[in-house]
């Protein structure tokens, strides 16, 4: 034992007994893409087992200092993930407890967790259910002093062109009149019949589109809203994309995307309105991504909630 405890003692730690050579301050030092089994705690599910990936890290503000200690980060975030599920209220706490393992030489501190975060969803008319994925991610840091908390949250929808839903329309339209010209009346059983034999004459497009958040959330929170959040945008865009799907829901699926017609700036707006409404965000970021079935690119929108020194309206964050 003393052997040990002596060996022990002589081992150089020269990150912190060395001076750094080029001294300045550096802005983040850390670890990122540390493997992370973690429960985070939702306002409806309660504690939810999700795996996940982490990034933490302190600044280094002494210009002289050559290095932290990365040990003590990984094993503080350890005894994070053991202690208690993952809440608003809980990593700002930790924070500060991050901050001051290195609070010599440090004055700010940061974590992130990027996971996939699992929801049942309800099938439109049958009685299935099926689970679907949402990328995720926690912010969460400590600079003069006062935590923040964010959730960024990605969520897949299907939105129908406007423009092309009026031009398939009109094709439709001129085949009625080519198919019955010089008639002026036709019976409910004609029509009927004509629109059977017809097939699509042109299909409007529709492609999967991404809305994605980033949301401020208050420090106090005693859990993470994510069932709510998820709702209000689905039901603010009201054609989210399926998991179990049978005939009849198929059927209400497209007739939600014939009545649902959407440009990105619809979209977008329609997530801000109702993000304004929702009085447990403090600020927001929304990027909305309608990956196009006729072009080759993207049509893409972004608003923000106009916060005085909040988020900027920058195409990403």
């Amino acid at each position: 034992m003393n052997t040990y405890c002596s060996s022990h003692a002589l081992m150089p730690d020269i990150a912190t007994t060395d001076r750094a050579t080029i001294p300045t301050a550096l802005d983040w030092v850390g670890m990122s893409g540390l493997a992370l089994p973690f429960q985070l705690l939702e306002s409806q599910r309660g504690p939810i087992a999700c795996q996940g990936s982490a990034d933490i890290h302190v600044d280094i503000a002494k210009p002289e200092v050559k290095g932290i200690h990365m040990s003590r980060l990984y094993l503080l975030l350890e005894s994070l993930v053991e202690e208690a599920p993952l809440a608003p209220d809980t990593l700002c706490e930790f924070l500060h407890r991050q901050l001051s393992s290195h609070g010599e030489i440090s004055l700010a501190a940061g974590l992130a967790i990027r996971f996939q975060y699992l929801s049942r969803r309800a099938a439109l008319k049958s009685k299935h259910r099926g689970w679907k994925s949402y990328p995720a991610a926690i912010h969460a840091e400590l600079r003069g002093g006062r935590p923040s908390v964010e959730l960024e949250l990605a969520i897949p929808y299907s939105s129908t062109c406007p423009c092309s839903a009026s031009l398939s329309r009109q094709l439709l339209t001129e085949a009625l009149d080519d198919d019955f010209a010089g008639r002026t009346r036709l019976t409910m059983d004609e029509m009927r019949q004509w629109l059977l034999s017809q097939g699509s004459l042109a299909t409007p497009h529709s492609q999967r589109s991404w809305a994605r958040l980033r949301l401020r959330l208050a420090a106090d929170a005693p859990a993470f809203a994510v069932e709510a959040i998820i709702e209000t945008v689905e039901s603010a865009l009201g054609t989210p994309v399926q998991t179990a799907v049978k005939r009849e829901d198929e059927q209400a699926f497209a007739r939600l995307n014939g009545s649902n017609l959407m440009f990105c700036e619809d979209a977008a707006r329609r997530i801000k309105q109702a993000l304004t409404a929702q009085a447990a965000i403090d600020d927001f970021w929304i990027r909305v991504e309608h990956q196009e079935s006729l072009h080759a690119h993207d049509a893409v929108a972004v608003a923000t909630a106009g916060v005085s020194g909040g988020y900027r309206p920058e195409l990403s964050t």
